[in-house]
């Protein structure tokens, strides 16, 4: 419900143009009001919350002086939009933030025309910002662009590459540098915020340009401009920036209103190239649990506003991330060469756990995956044994360096491929569905998935034993399915399934973590006379063909399933059964994965649902096949 209290101006705030014209106190008092609907929409929706909050104030300012949506505003990651989407007529869907069918947690183009670009990984926007400004140029069109960046952003590569070619190319473009750890800014006070409104103001750029014009015919512009540059570098920072090209202005208060609004109208009416504000703002700013724990509420489930207490259920098991951490560490008091590799990301794989016991062998490298293969592909040339834990999804982000820097080398660097498969709340940006395919399809490289946390376990340990290739394991977002865990773990035999399940009419092969629902699929058919055999293939490369062999000869419908698309494991199976003659006896097989298409956001159960990819839809494409049995039933059984 939309808060109605009296004399509140968010009310009157359908889209941006509702802010022009208003006073410095009226925006002020926006912008409190904003924060207030933040917090209170994430504390029913849950999301992300401390970013969001860090921002307010310039949102705010951003949509007051600028003419958006003609002028391009690009959110990075997009973790910080809750704000633009309350400004830019979402306010009233806000509560159906991160649902099925709801709004998207990022910024998302068929969302809004005020999302002209859709983001949710990090360190797309300055490049994404130069084509808008290319676009804009090549069509003679007369509109600003302003790219968003996190500081944590800026750890990667790409961000740099796009502000070398933007600098080198001259073109107007205008990128705001949110800095919310302190990583980079000296500290912001008075001075400074004044230095800053000085050389972005219309006198200081007009004298900047009247003294180009003098020192050139005397040959000594090269050596003025950089005597200028130095002495504001010095004054303000931002050295690094003018080097690349960029006109550096800040660092600047990012909650001051009287601060950001003058500097932004400067800025807007500059038309000589590339400019970098840089803004320095506090994560959580306004709510005091957020602003004394920036990482626990970077995102939250649902929690209290008075407290600020997440109501999170208790586990039922073990989450699989934990289990990976746990299992690592214990693995590494036996042996000083194992190494933990991850982006940005400790707590979400907990390598957190491995880094509180063994911090000198914890690498993280930021939001740099790219650099976190290929530095994982060092170390494990000198001998080291790394562990590098990266989301499927951001493990696309380094794909070349694990073909060119690890999978050519045949260098033993184990990938810890966590939030495998549908992730719920995040989307399609964040699910994990093409690893198996992208991975699998490169010579050497041994692919496992675990069925359960107690098979993970077994993988990390048979993961380490491999030393003259790389491996990779899979394993979902969440918690376990609550086997008992091993006292002793060994590793598995590479290459090899396991049945769980006997049965002579259906073989349901799974790999990952459908094998809970194969199991469920199989009592489904049981209830109906229909003998099902279950069994976990561990292994998508090397290929268990004896079990697959065993299964296709002694049944007569075989269904592969899997939490990845189309050209994983069921086309590894087809493909396999095709050369070695296995279709020939007329062996009916299904295969069972993701559809062709990116899933909206919904919880993980639905998003499978919608996939086709639960215990009904296993029994029914079993009934299917066989042309006997009864769906409806099965319809039935799901439902009790």
């Amino acid at each position: 419900m939309t808060d109605t209290r009296p004399n509140r101006l968010l009310d009157a705030i359908d889209s941006p143009d509702d802010l022009k014209g208003r006073s410095r106190a009226e925006l002020k008092q926006i912008a409190n009001e904003v924060r207030e609907e933040v917090i209170d929409v994430v504390s029913v929706t849950g999301g992300h919350l401390g970013s969001g909050l860090g921002v307010v104030e310039l949102t705010v300012a951003i949509h007051s002086i600028f003419d958006t949506p003609k002028d391009k505003l690009i959110w990075d990651v997009g973790h910080q939009c809750y704000p633009h989407k309350i400004l830019t007529g979402r306010r009233d869907r806000m509560r159906t933030l991160r649902q099925g069918g709801g709004l998207s947690g990022f910024t998302k183009r068929s969302e809004s025309e005020y999302d002209p670009f859709g983001a949710a990984h990090a360190s797309t926007s300055i490049s994404a910002g130069l084509g808008f400004a290319k676009a804009r140029d090549i069509q003679e069109e007369n509109s600003n662009v302003i790219a968003v960046i996190g500081d944590g952003s800026m750890s990667a590569g790409m961000a740099y590459e796009a502000m070398n070619n933007a600098g080198a190319d001259k073109s107007r473009l205008i990128v705001i540098l949110n800095d919310n750890d302190m990583s980079i800014a000296p500290p912001v006070g008075a001075m400074s915020n004044h230095l800053s409104q000085l050389v972005s103001s219309r006198p200081y750029r007009g004298l900047r340009r009247i003294a180009k014009k003098v020192v050139a015919p005397m040959g000594l512009e090269s050596p003025a401009r950089r005597a200028e540059e130095f002495l504001r570098g010095f004054a303000m920072g931002g050295t690094l920036f003018e080097e690349l090209g960029f006109y550096y202005v800040g660092p600047v208060d990012g909650h001051d209103l009287d601060v950001l609004i003058p500097i932004l109208e400067n800025v807007k009416a500059m038309r000589d190239g590339p400019i970098l504000i840089h803004v320095v703002t506090q994560k959580g700013k306004g709510y005091a649990p957020a602003e004394n724990s920036a990482d626990k509420y970077h995102g939250v489930s649902k929690f209290s506003v008075i407290t600020g207490e997440q109501s999170k259920p208790k586990p039922k098991a073990p989450a699989y991330q934990k289990v990976f951490g746990q299992t690592l560490t214990q693995l590494a008091e036996k042996d000083d060469r194992i190494c933990a590799i991850t982006a940005a990301m400790p707590s979400g794989t907990s390598t957190d756990i491995f880094a509180a016991k063994f911090p000198d062998r914890h690498f993280d490298v930021g939001i740099a995956e790219q650099h976190g293969v290929t530095f994982a592909a060092g170390l494990a040339a000198d001998g080291m044994k790394p562990f590098c834990a990266i989301y499927s999804t951001f493990l696309q982000r380094g794909y070349d360096q694990v073909v060119h820097d690890v999978a050519i080398q045949k260098l033993p660097v184990r990938f810890a491929i966590d939030r495998a498969g549908l992730v719920g709340a995040d989307g399609a940006t964040h699910a994990g569905s093409f690893d198996i395919g992208y991975l699998g399809a490169l010579p050497g490289m041994i692919c496992m998935a675990a069925g359960d946390e107690a098979e993970l376990a077994r993988m990390v340990l048979t993961s380490l034993e491999i030393d003259d290739r790389p491996s990779a394991f899979r394993y979902p977002r969440g918690e376990g399915v609550g086997v008992d865990m091993p006292e002793v773990l060994t590793p598995l035999e590479i290459g090899k399934g396991r049945v769980i399940r006997e049965g002579t009419t259906v073989a349901i092969l799974s790999y990952g973590t459908r094998l809970g629902e194969a199991m469920k699929a199989a009592d489904m058919l049981a209830a109906q006379g229909l003998s099902a055999t279950v069994a976990d293939a561990r292994f998508a490369k090397p290929l268990d063909t004896d079990l697959v062999d065993r299964l296709a000869k002694e049944h007569e419908v075989l269904i592969t399933i899997e939490e990845g698309a189309t050209g994983g494991f069921g086309s590894f199976v087809l493909e396999y059964l095709a050369r070695s003659g296995g279709l020939d006896s007329g062996l009916k097989i299904r295969p069972m994965t993701l559809p062709d298409e990116f899933q909206d956001q919904d919880t993980p159960y639905n998003m499978y649902e919608t996939a086709g990819l639960n215990a009904r839809h296993i029994a029914a494409r079993a009934i299917e096949a066989l042309g006997r049995g009864d769906i409806a039933e099965i319809e039935r059984l799901a439902r009790a």
